[in-house]
Formats: C-alpha cells, sequence, structure tokens
C-alpha cells in the first residue's frame, strides 16, 4: 500500500506549484474576480447541507490546476480506497481506521467483511439507543429510586471534545429535564466544583475511555466514586446504577468494577478524536435523542459518500485540503484561523485543533523517513463577532497571513431575525474587508488595510444534526487529505505519550533523586515546599 518512492516533493505538480508560488506576491485576489466574471459560481459548491465559497484565495485558474494535480499525483485514491476498505493503514499501530463504518448503511457494505462490521456496529448503537432511551423518559434510576437529571461524561481528547462540541451545538435539541456536563482536566477543582452542584441520587456518570486505562479519566472517576460513597452511604459505588462505562476494552472496564450490561462498547478500530460517532457519543444521545444522534450520522454518512464519489475538483474535503497545502507549503503561512460565527459553534475550533494538530501533526513519513516539507498547520480560532474585538487587528493589519475559515448557519431556530442579518453581515463584511483592504487616507496610514488577505466561507442551511454532521465529517476527510499527499500516517499521536510517560516518572519519584534536569527538579522542589 506503501509507496516506498513516493514524497510530495518529487512530483511535477510540487515543482509547479514552487514556480507559482514565486508569482503568488503579484496575486490580487481582487484582479482575480475582475478577470473572471464567473470566479464565483466557479470557486464554489455544495455538498451535504453545505456551502463551500473558496473564491476568496490567492489561487488563479493555472494554480488550481496545479493543486489538482498534485492530488493525482499523491497516493490519495489508493490511500482513500484503503481507508474505507478496511485496510491497516495506521501503519505504526497496525489497525484499520474506519470511523466511516459508524455512520455507515447496510446498502454501503461490498464485502462479508463490511457487512459483519455495519452489523456489529449497528448492534452496538443500538445498545446506545436503548440505555439513552430509558435515561431520558425517566426508566433508568438510581441507587435510591430516583430518575436522573444529571448525567456527568468523565473522559477526555475525544472522549470529550466531540461529544461536549455536539451537546453545545445541538442545545436547540436538548432534553428539557436533564443537563448533561463534561469533566476532562485532571484538575481536581473541575470535578469537584461540578459534583458541588448535583444531587447524587439523580446523577450518572459515563466513564468514556477507548482503553480504560486513561490517567485523567480513571481519576476523576475515583473522585467521583468516592463522592457518591461519601453522599449516598454506597460501597463499591462503581457498581451501582450511577456509572455506565463506554470503552473498546471491555476486560478493563469490568476488571474495574462496571456490570457487564453498563458497559457500551465500540470496536478497537475508533480512534479516540474520530469516536463522537460510537458510543462514545451516548452523551449526544441522552442529551438530544437519538433520532437527533442518528441524524447526526446520516449526516457525515452523506459527506462519506460525497468524499468518496465526487470528482476531485468538485469535491469539497479535496478542495479545502489542497487550498491549505497550497497556503501552508507554498506561501509559508503557519496557522490557519476558524472562525465560526454562531456561538453555540464556540467549541469548534477546540474540536478541530485536536483533530487536525494531533493527526497531522508530524514529521516522519509513512516510510519513515523525516519529512522536508512543512505538514499540520496550527489551527486556533473564536466565534464572531466575538473574534472581531480581540484578534482580528492582527489579521487585519499585522505582518502575518493568516487564512480563514468562515463558518455560519443561514438559518438560525434560536435567534431572530435582526440579530442573525446583523451577524451574518457582519461575517460577509469581514470576509470582504480582508480581500478588499483600504486605502490609507491622506496623512493616516494608521488607516491602511494592505487586503489581499484570503479566506474560505461554509455556509450551513441551518445549524441541524444532519448539517453538523456533515461539517465535521467534512474536517476529518479534509485532514485525512492532507496526511494522504503528506504521505505521513494521520491517525497514530506517538507525540502524546512521551509527556504521559515522564510525568508518571516524576511523580513516582522522590524530587531530589528524579534523575531529570535541573528546572524540573527545582520546579518539583519548590511546589513541594509550597503546597
Amino acid at each position: 500500500m506503501i509507496d516506498k518512492d513516493y514524497s510530495p516533493r518529487k512530483t511535477d505538480a510540487w515543482r509547479q506549484l514552487e514556480s507559482e508560488a514565486e508569482r503568488a506576491h503579484q496575486c490580487s485576489i481582487v484582479e482575480l474576480f475582475d478577470g473572471d466574471s464567473t470566479r464565483a459560481s466557479t470557486f464554489s459548491l455544495n455538498a451535504g447541507g453545505l456551502f463551500l465559497d473558496y473564491s476568496k484565495n490567492l489561487i488563479g485558474n493555472q494554480t488550481w490546476q496545479a493543486l489538482l494535480n498534485l492530488a493525482e499525483q499523491s497516493p490519495l485514491i489508493s490511500h482513500r480506497a484503503a481507508m474505507f476498505a478496511g485496510q491497516a493503514i495506521n501503519t505504526t499501530e497496525n489497525r484499520a481506521v474506519l470511523h466511516t463504518a459508524l455512520r455507515a448503511e447496510p446498502e454501503d457494505a461490498n464485502t462479508d467483511d463490511e457487512r459483519q462490521r455495519t452489523a456489529l456496529v449497528k448492534q452496538q448503537l443500538q445498545a446506545v439507543k436503548n440505555v439513552s432511551d430509558r435515561i431520558r423518559c425517566g426508566d433508568w434510576l438510581g441507587s435510591t429510586g430516583k430518575a436522573i437529571t444529571d448525567v456527568v461524561n468523565i473522559g477526555i481528547g475525544g472522549s470529550d471534545l466531540g461529544p461536549k462540541l455536539a451537546c453545545s451545538a445541538l442545545e436547540e435539541f436538548s432534553h428539557p429535564h436533564i443537563q448533561v456536563h463534561f469533566v476532562a482536566n485532571v484538575d481536581g477543582a473541575e470535578i469537584l466544583s461540578t459534583l458541588k452542584k448535583l444531587n447524587p441520587e439523580t446523577t450518572l456518570v459515563t466513564l468514556a475511555s477507548k482503553t480504560f486505562t486513561t490517567q485523567e479519566t480513571l481519576l476523576n472517576a475515583k473522585t467521583a466514586i468516592h463522592w457518591f460513597e461519601k453522599t449516598l452511604g454506597l460501597k463499591d459505588a462503581q457498581t451501582s446504577r450511577h456509572f455506565i462505562g463506554l470503552t473498546a476494552n471491555t476486560a478493563n472496564a469490568l476488571a474495574y468494577g462496571l456490570p457487564a450490561d453498563q458497559i457500551l462498547e465500540f470496536a478497537e478500530w475508533v480512534g479516540g478524536r474520530y469516536s463522537l460517532w460510537s458510543s462514545i457519543g451516548l452523551s449526544i444521545a441522552i442529551s438530544i435523542g437519538f433520532e437527533q444522534f442518528s441524524n447526526l450520522l446520516s449526516g457525515a454518512r452523506e459527506m462519506d459518500l460525497h468524499f468518496k464519489q465526487a470528482p476531485m475538483a468538485q469535491n469539497m474535503p479535496i478542495i479545502l485540503a489542497l487550498v491549505g497545502i497550497w497556503y501552508s507549503n507554498f506561501l509559508d503561512t503557519e496557522t490557519i484561523a476558524v472562525i465560526p460565527y454562531c456561538e453555540r459553534l464556540l467549541l469548534l475550533p477546540a474540536y478541530l485543533q485536536q483533530l487536525d494538530m494531533e493527526s497531522n501533526g508530524k514529521s516522519t513519513t509513512m516510510n519513515g523517513q523525516p519529512v522536508d516539507y512543512h505538514t499540520g498547520p496550527i489551527l486556533w480560532g473564536q466565534s464572531g463577532t466575538n473574534g472581531q474585538h480581540a484578534f482580528f487587528q492582527l489579521l487585519h493589519q499585522g505582518t502575518r497571513q493568516v487564512p480563514i475559515d468562515f463558518i455560519a448557519a443561514t438559518k438560525d431556530g434560536l435567534s431572530n431575525p435582526e440579530h442573525h442579518r446583523v451577524l451574518l453581515g457582519n461575517m460577509l463584511a469581514q470576509s470582504a474587508a480582508f480581500m478588499t483592504g483600504q486605502a490609507a487616507p491622506e496623512g493616516q496610514q494608521h488607516r491602511y488595510y494592505a487586503g489581499n488577505k484570503p479566506s474560505n466561507t461554509l455556509l450551513l442551511n441551518e445549524l441541524s444534526a444532519k448539517n453538523l454532521g456533515a461539517l465535521i465529517a467534512l474536517y476529518e476527510h479534509k485532514v485525512f487529505v492532507q496526511g494522504s499527499i503528506w504521505n505521513i500516517n494521520s491517525f497514530d499521536q506517538w507525540g502524546v505519550e512521551l509527556g504521559k510517560k515522564m510525568a508518571t516518572e516524576l511523580l513516582d519519584q522522590q524530587a531530589t533523586k528524579s534523575g531529570f534536569d535541573p528546572s524540573t527538579e527545582l520546579l518539583f522542589k519548590h511546589i513541594a515546599e509550597n503546597s
């Protein structure tokens, strides 16, 4: 599957793009529009309830064709087929990458293996439906016989960010009498302050961990167990109806003391940052109902099918990926800003940080060689219009070039026409201002806007569960495309391991005998003496 001779820099397209980049400083986005009356319609498309306008980019027709050629000359097509077929494309862990199977329908299966996977997923999701339905209708009772009013999801990384984003974004559909809370940080203030507000008799804790060995999750779980034991007089509270496990390692969850019928499984081939579609999404199903959770899956599936079937030039994930590669690899931008003009998508940049930076923050190729080109960009952002009064000053008049993804819903059932008109007007005005800039009035150079700053605009028809699913899947596939072209493994995360290992070693040893560097030993000693 791996072409040991492939490197993007060896392709004809890469060399052509380097030549294009030398001329890019003379490129004007405004002039690109002036020279092509069809540019806005040509550089835009619909897919999965999303409309993408990528016309406000420093990309002319010749550059765009070279970018498409780069994708064609890469392993992208074979790599995509291998992913959907269930081959072990996560080579460092010898695992398949099949989050798309979590939202597939039986008619999507072409082989016996695919049909068996689909059947397994449907069985696991049926368990999510059964449990979430019981909790939502008041049939799941705590140890004192009272119905659940609060659910605390304890997880970290993908076991926290995905469900938290979905519950926040889709609060319009949330249960009127059940609140969902999220605890991730090992900082004890988070779990303790959350529990302090709750009634233990009506509280349920979901322990979300793929391996059921995650240090932060198990420490927070320990604190929650002690809280139930202290407040309700329970013994081994994890065996009570106040706990549910969400994991791919049932043996570890059973050893932890969770009853077998309170463990919801998902497959080992589900990566943590791609797990919201699995039983990790129980908190989502509790919050918005399983029907809406199914709509979330349906929207992601629609984007999966688009990604598999659409030609490259009309393929939304490929388009976003190629635009990003142009800036990162050829115009030397280091970051990308994601600005949702929707407060319920406030957590989207944080979710995409993990998705993108944990996936493509790599410096070793699939062939085990050091890369000699940039890979994943730094992704950051905040909701608009708040960002306009924070960091937009730097984006407009600073010295750094930062491509932007603007995201908004054309309709919003929780807003009103006046607010929503002003919100969307601000977004459109900002994207236009970044492109056109403004000449400085006489003697007022401080009012000069250089302009020529690129952006994409993504419009959802509405912030529905289905459209949110399509949006998240769009970025999943964008990350995959970029990783394929860069010839890196987007699905492992070894960079997370060293810090965790060293933290364990530090906590297990005396500060003065830790064997760590002098700075770390000094800091550890200072903390010990002042805590």
